[in-house]
């Protein structure tokens, strides 16, 4: 039954072969489980609720791409974005948490729209590759500077903004040998070393005293309702949202689409043309898990590029991603594990990914001004000003303005003009 629901046949694999995929897949993102919580209870949610909802989230998302889209891609509540949710719109924008959770759930609604409209492929192409790898690398940078921040590698400075942090006290240092640890154990390809670095950072710390211990691992599921159909989408209609509901949208949908091609074409996977089959079916899956997920009480869930790791080993059909979800089902009763591990032992997994994002930014034109200007500007802008919707906003506005200028206007598509100029009001009238 599987082999034929799935065309194991057709895609030459195995129903063995698609389990020990998705097993890999799983233990190279588990990570989220440990990390999500702990980045979203910084917003005044409940730790239990969202460790739930990541669990669940991420079930149904993988799920729904492995049944409906038969693609081993596998889902779950995106880096970057549950920082900038937490630490942006409500940490820094001052927003509470309940209508971030609408912002996220209007960005899922208006990605399903795309999903089914013929202009979806228009629309991702019609934003420049320069500034694609550059959200991408700028989300990473983000991320790199909330990890340094959590571990207390890096501290507020009156004069300097910022400066080292404390080196005497145990959690920095921790940090910084399971961030060697880490990619170290990376360099020689060990399956699951974030979660094995997470873990193994946070026993040291707890043996020396630096963090507590409960004593359990081990407990039924919490209770989720604390966050369970909380959003409000009353007030994620305000005016002042809308740049953050943009924001919610379009990293989304660019992350859909980088991890759906990359993978893809790696698995050998896409057509002759070197287009992706059953398109549609994927970004809508993508899209219906980010919806589920603000009902639940997480931020956006998005396709995970871990999911190569899938692939490498064999992985070819949906049922790798439906493997991925039930692991993720199975993990709902190891909640006090999740509680248990402080933030300077998350902190080299987020400073891993950073590394991994920020890897973009190899890809430019360092030949063409024109090109890896705008790059950097909105690179450095999302760490600089703490947002990735400021970071995207400067982003499309030097775009413009320096290919304009440079007389290479042809660049500069209708819907990279129209959205600079939106910005640009924003900032000077809106802001």
């Amino acid at each position: 039954m599987l082999t034929s629901y799935f065309k194991l046949k057709e895609l030459g694999s195995d129903v063995r072969t698609e389990l020990l995929a998705g097993l890999t897949t799983f233990l190279t993102m588990a990570y989220i489980i440990f990390v999500n919580p702990q980045i979203l209870s910084a917003a005044g949610m409940d730790h239990g609720a969202v460790f739930v909802a990541t669990c669940v989230a991420a079930a149904i998302g993988s799920a729904i791409m492995g049944l409906y889209a038969n693609y081993p891609i596998a889902q779950a509540p995106g880096m970057g974005l549950n920082a900038y949710f937490a630490f942006t719109v409500v940490g820094q924008m001052g927003y509470s948490w309940q209508v971030a959770l609408g912002a996220v759930f209007l960005s899922g609604i208006l990605f399903i729209i795309l999903s089914v409209l013929p202009v979806r492929e228009a629309v991702v192409n019609a934003i420049p590759r320069t500034l694609k790898l550059a959200i991408s690398a700028g989300i990473g940078l983000f991320l790199a500077i909330i990890a340094l921040e959590n571990a207390g590698l890096i501290q507020a400075h009156p004069v300097t903004l910022v400066t080292m942090g404390d080196l005497t006290k145990a959690p920095p240092v921790l940090a910084a040998i399971g961030f060697i640890l880490l990619c170290a154990l990376a360099a020689r390809k060990v399956m699951g070393a974030v979660v094995l670095t997470i873990l193994a950072v946070a026993v040291v710390g707890m043996g020396i005293g630096a963090s507590p211990f409960s004593g359990q691992i081990v407990s039924l599921p919490p209770d989720p309702s604390p966050t369970f159909l909380a959003m409000d989408l009353k007030g994620a209609f305000s005016v002042g949202l809308i740049t953050v509901v943009f924001a919610f949208f379009f990293v989304d949908l660019f992350d859909t689409a980088g991890t759906l091609i990359g993978v893809s074409h790696r698995a050998g996977l896409l057509d002759k043309q070197g287009k992706l089959p059953r398109l549609k079916r994927a970004l809508f899956a993508d899209a219906a898990a980010t919806t589920v997920g603000a009902a639940l009480g997480t931020s956006t869930v998005t396709s995970y590029i871990e999911s190569a790791a899938g692939t490498n080993v064999g992985g070819r059909s949906g049922l790798t991603a439906v493997t991925v979800a039930v692991l993720f089902l199975a993990c709902l009763f190891l909640a006090p594990l999740a509680a248990n591990i402080p933030a300077y032992a998350t902190a080299p997994a987020l400073l891993y990914i950073a590394c991994l994002m920020a890897r973009g930014l190899t890809e430019l034109d360092w030949e063409d001004v024109t090109d890896y200007a705008p790059a950097v500007m909105t690179a450095i802008a999302m760490p600089l000003t703490y947002s990735i919707a400021h970071g995207i906003a400067v982003g499309f506005i030097t775009y413009t303005g320096i290919k304009i200028l440079a007389g290479r206007w042809r660049d500069v598509g209708p819907v990279v003009a129209v959205l600079a100029g939106l910005f640009l009001l924003k900032f000077v009238i809106l802001a």
